[in-house]
């Protein structure tokens, strides 16, 4: 907030040195001048919540409107559902009937958006569902705390909401707390279990080919993180008061990692916008206005995934619990596990998602699959033309052969909107 009124003056600058009635408009001074005002005002915004932009999917070459509505919700979380239009879709793919899968996005810093392409992938061939968590800092403290217990029970009370034969697929983060809620749905014995589980790129076992962010959780004791990484919320948000690690922090460490690239990457916007390559600034601007638009999380969820997922690694010995039971991962006996690695992932490195497969020793080897992608780092695990071409294919074969007989010749009752 301290940069605003410098900021809204660069802005005010920019439009000045570039207006027609600005006798020097063409010059090299002007340009200069005009692209660092622009510039500044990219790297101070506070950049909001990016939309989906998925208006339409092509299926057998015939334009489908999509739109998302929320058909679950708590203060915490809203599962959307990308609903195709039904007449388009009938004409479009006939009595086929799409399998249902529900994506668990990443409850890490950055906001579901970050799976656009993820869900576009999905769209023409499934029912698509997205968990689209809440950024801390606009949930009012009066809706009381959200932990790893609540983050399972979510995922566990949508998957029971779109009903058995559900498809799941955890990016990243939500990988641990994905297979945990499968586990426990395995235990209950409970129908809607899914058919399979898809992880991605996720921490399972965070002891495995360790990475920076995971060398960093290591040499450092909670204390350290409550008192350098959590901040209370200012009044002037609905969640003034609440604890949280601010997404900023997030976003900070993530850039910190590859920083030249980040600082190449202005540096080339900055030229381009003085020659006026309007497309190159243009692809700039999209890929950071998503980047940078980032989302709080509360204190205890933040502390928690800290403490049980890449210190204690609670989930990978066998000593996890929620509400005080324990997570068995061995009760999976029905849903098939697939796993997918990217090479060269600087987040979550090589085995961290095969760990899976050593947790879930009852799962038949014959409803099994693990895959790493050459040449893709953490990123390319779900999004980009390798994730296009190459893990979106093998994930939806994955998914139809393990889809049951009934579900493939019955089409599924619409969902009824839900709200808790």
């Amino acid at each position: 907030m301290s940069v605003a009124p410098f900021r809204m003056a660069a802005l005010m600058q920019s439009s000045m040195l570039r207006s027609p009635f600005n006798p020097i408009a063409g010059s090299d001074i002007s340009r200069t001048a005009a692209a660092a005002s622009e510039l500044f005002e990219s790297v101070t915004r506070r950049y909001r919540k990016p939309e989906w932009k998925l208006p339409t999917t092509t299926i057998n070459g015939v334009d489908v409107a999509v739109t998302p509505r929320s058909v679950w919700s708590t203060p915490w979380c809203r599962m959307l559902h990308f609903e195709r239009d039904a007449k388009a879709l009938s004409n479009a793919r006939g009595e086929r009937t799409d399998p249902t899968v529900l994506i668990v996005a990443p409850m890490s810093g950055h906001y579901a958006t970050l799976l656009r392409s993820t869900v576009e992938a999905f769209l023409p061939e499934h029912e698509v569902y997205v968990t689209d968590w809440s950024d801390a800092r606009m949930v009012p403290v009066m809706a009381g705390r959200f932990d790893l217990n609540d983050y399972i029970d979510h995922v566990m009370n949508m998957l029971r909401a779109l009903g058995p034969q559900t498809h799941v697929v955890a990016v990243c983060q939500p990988g641990p707390l994905v297979l945990a809620a499968v586990s426990l749905m395995a235990q209950a014995d409970d129908p809607c279990t899914p058919a399979t589980m898809t992880i991605m790129g996720s921490p399972i076992d965070a002891r495995k080919s360790p990475t920076a962010p995971n060398k960093l959780a290591e040499t450092r004791d909670l204390e350290w993180f409550s008192q350098n990484m959590i901040h209370t919320v200012p009044a002037m948000y609905p969640g003034a008061f609440r604890r949280v690690y601010p997404g900023f922090v997030q976003l900070a460490s993530f850039m910190g990692m590859n920083l030249s690239r980040h600082v190449d990457a202005h540096h080339s916007y900055f030229q381009n916008l003085v020659k006026g390559d309007g497309d190159s600034t243009d692809k700039h601007r999209e890929f950071y206005d998503e980047y940078l638009a980032v989302m709080d999380l509360s204190e205890e969820f933040y502390m928690q995934t800290l403490e049980e997922v890449f210190q204690k690694y609670t989930l990978a010995n066998g000593t996890m619990m929620h509400r005080g039971e324990r997570v068995d991962p061995g009760a999976i006996t029905k849903t098939a596990l697939l796993t997918v690695e990217g090479e060269n992932d600087d987040i979550s490195g090589i085995g961290q998602t095969q760990a899976a497969h050593d947790i879930c020793v009852n799962i038949p080897e014959s409803m099994r699959r693990d895959y790493i992608q050459a040449g893709v780092g953490h990123y390319g695990v779900f999004s980009g033309r390798r994730f296009r071409t190459e893990i979106y294919p093998r994930v939806r074969e994955f998914m139809r052969a393990f889809q049951s007989e009934a579900s493939r010749s019955s089409k599924r009752a619409k969902l009824k909107v839900v709200s808790e």
